[in-house]
């Protein structure tokens, strides 16, 4: 009987050791009791961090959805357009820090927390650190919200993710300077102010054209353009080591450890300001032509939107299929930064976005087709008075490709004046003359129509 209740006891003396070394081993240091306890746990997942995060995110989501007509469907203006966001961003980011920083004050706690064993500099990190976090979280839920927006519409261009960590690292930055500026006045409406101050800095930094505006984490040079690999850490010591220097400053107990971040912070904005435009390198891919050469004139487009030469070469087809076997046509419509070379013409443009092309698609065709043309009958000659020319211009035109307002003008010219009726009955002559002409004799025609039209001389134009 004494040796069963000897290991009764013994079993349970080892039953709560075990116990004892399980728990011991469950909050140690570390553990994940550790951290379901520790205080910051709170704040990250239970304070207003998360929900800042998730203000920022549906403020960037409306704005982007708003303007998903000028980048959806183009890498390169999705990159632009969550540049542009950062102008809204950065200055919610200094406003929600803010918030926070005086949050202390307002309740009447600061001297409770001054008891507290753990220094000023770590109290700072602990509330200011979650809101940065879930802020910087909310930035890239929304860049990759507008990536996969765009991933079905792209049509040649690559992915530009270059710049999306050192965003994300200026709206953290943000946020900690704004808790600093909290910390210092912590009235509720001093919030507004510094982020006024910040979005009015931003604002003017995207038309300034001096060299401090490449301070600005927001500044974007356009979407055929590409930060070179340095220059978006640059921008991340800039904005981080700036934020760093004033938390350093207010809350470290040895101030002058302010002055690594300080120099990192002044280094790199030594590094924009000097070099300026050669921050953006021009993406290669815009140089770049993909061409239809089964027609004439070739339909070529841009490589970043090469998935769209059907889409164009379909539009033009008319167009194209009337001037089979015309002579004295360029060799090409091109579509190329700095304007067609010799023997081009222009393509009517397919940037930028929201104009000829929404989400990978041509608006108008008919539209797009008619200002091919132009570009054929005209090129940079200016506009003529010269009747004649003008009423032949008008019968190529509407052989062609008319315009889609064709018959609107038609019908005001014929309710206008005695002048307007009889240019409109000469337009019409005109037409009718080369409708009528035999296929032979209408390509020798519009042959000799083109040997001269771009000329800009009225007196080289064929007559009908």
């Amino acid at each position: 009987m004494t040796l069963v209740d000897d290991r009764e006891s013994r079993g349970e003396r080892d039953g709560a050791g075990s116990r004892e070394s399980d728990g011991r081993k469950g909050t140690g240091r570390g553990g994940p009791r550790a951290w379901a306890a520790h205080p910051l746990r709170a704040e990250f997942l239970r304070g207003i961090a998360p929900w800042t995060g998730a203000a920022l995110l549906l403020v960037l989501g409306v704005l982007l959805a708003c303007t998903s007509r000028r980048w959806q469907g183009g890498w390169g203006e999705t990159a632009q357009e969550l540049h542009n966001a950062l102008v809204i961003a950065v200055p919610l980011a200094v406003a929600a820090g803010c918030w926070q920083g005086g949050r202390e004050r307002r309740r009447g706690t600061e001297e409770l927390w001054a008891t507290a064993g753990r220094g000023p500099l770590v109290r700072l990190a602990a509330s200011a650190l979650p809101v940065a976090f879930w802020l910087a979280v909310g930035y890239l839920a929304a860049a990759a919200a507008a990536m996969v927006a765009t991933w079905p519409y792209a049509q040649g261009d690559r992915p530009q993710l270059a710049s999306l960590p050192a965003g994300a690292v200026a709206v953290g930055a943000a946020a900690l300077a704004g808790h600093v500026a909290g910390r210092l006045v912590p009235a509720r409406p001093f919030a507004p102010l510094p982020a006024l101050a910040v979005y009015a800095g931003l604002a003017w930094a995207e038309y300034a054209s001096t060299p401090w505006s490449y301070l600005s984490p927001s500044q974007q040079l356009g979407g055929t353009v590409v930060p070179v690999w340095w220059q978006p850490v640059a921008m991340a010591a800039w904005t981080g080591g700036l934020a760093a220097a004033a938390a350093l400053v207010y809350a470290a107990r040895r101030r002058y450890t302010a002055l690594l971040p300080l120099a990192a912070a002044l280094w790199a904005a030594l590094l924009l300001v000097q070099n300026g435009p050669a921050l953006w390198v021009h993406n290669t891919l815009a140089d770049r032509q993909v061409c239809d050469t089964s027609v004439t004139p070739a339909v070529c487009v841009n490589a970043r939107y090469a998935g769209m030469l059907p889409q164009v070469t379909g539009a033009l087809s008319g167009l194209t299929g009337r001037l089979e076997g015309v002579r004295h046509l360029p060799a090409r419509w091109a579509d190329r930064p700095g304007g067609p070379r010799a023997d081009e013409v222009e393509l009517p443009m397919l940037t930028p976005m929201g104009w000829h092309q929404v989400r990978g698609r041509l608006v108008d065709p008919q539209q797009y087709a008619w200002e091919a043309l132009a570009a054929l009958q005209y090129g940079d000659c200016p506009d003529t008075q010269d009747p004649h020319r003008a009423a032949v211009d008008d019968a190529v035109e509407h052989y062609l490709a008319p315009s889609p307002f064709t018959d609107d003008f038609d019908a005001r010219d014929a309710r206008g004046s005695a002048a307007d009726r009889a240019e409109l009955k000469a337009r019409l002559v005109a037409r009718g003359h080369l409708k009528a002409m035999g296929e032979a004799q209408r390509r020798a025609w519009l042959s000799s129509y083109f040997a001269t039209a771009r000329d800009c001389d009225a007196k080289g134009v064929p007559a009908l």
